[in-house]
């Protein structure tokens, strides 16, 4: 018996994030044939950046152990009470900008990004340097990565879930389409 409709939360998630000011431009859909883990993958932009240069992209990891202990959960909460939210699922939100010839300080884009994001959007930023050749200067690729629990009771009874995230996502994806040109060398 399935209590939880992922694959229609997943589409109502795709029409969702519209309201926040992004659109879809490819989705997919992974099940590990070993274990029975899906993955549904969503590539988002902003709605003034389809032509780059920030990449959003947002996944979403179900494991059959965690369905099956919500459907245990809720048998055990009867028709009575509301089922334990403790059972969560992960979304995963990425930012990634193209390499930067003059990149942020990380530090500081990190304190920034922390006070966009807030507590319903905490961002983990990460670099890499590359270099073309061994005498060019390093070009620095910046990625945000946040994981954010979402309560399958909250799925279960459709409540709302993630515009908070999704609003702050947004925030985040003005701010660093406002400073790129910048960090591309565009300015």
């Amino acid at each position: 018996m399935i209590f939880v409709d992922i694959h229609g939360f997943v589409a109502d998630l795709k029409d969702h994030v519209a309201d926040h000011g992004f659109h879809v431009h490819d989705e997919r859909h992974f099940v590990e044939t070993h274990s029975n883990l899906q993955t549904w993958e969503v590539d988002l932009h902003p709605d003034r950046a389809c032509d780059g240069p920030l990449d959003v992209h947002m996944a979403l990891e179900v494991s059959p152990r965690t369905l099956i202990a919500f459907e245990d959960e809720v048998i055990a909460a009867g028709e009575d009470k509301e089922p334990d939210s403790s059972i969560t699922i992960p979304v995963t939100l990425s930012f990634a900008l193209p390499p930067l010839p003059t990149g942020p300080d990380l530090l500081v884009l990190a304190t920034d990004l922390a006070g966009i994001g807030g507590t319903e959007l905490p961002l983990q930023v990460s670099a890499v340097d590359s270099f073309a050749a061994v005498f060019d200067a390093p070009e620095r690729a910046i990625s945000m990565v946040s994981r954010v629990e979402v309560p399958l009771a909250r799925i279960y009874l459709g409540q709302e879930v993630l515009c908070s995230v999704l609003d702050r996502a947004h925030e985040v994806s003005e701010f660093l389409l406002d400073r790129a040109p910048a960090w591309l060398g565009d300015i």
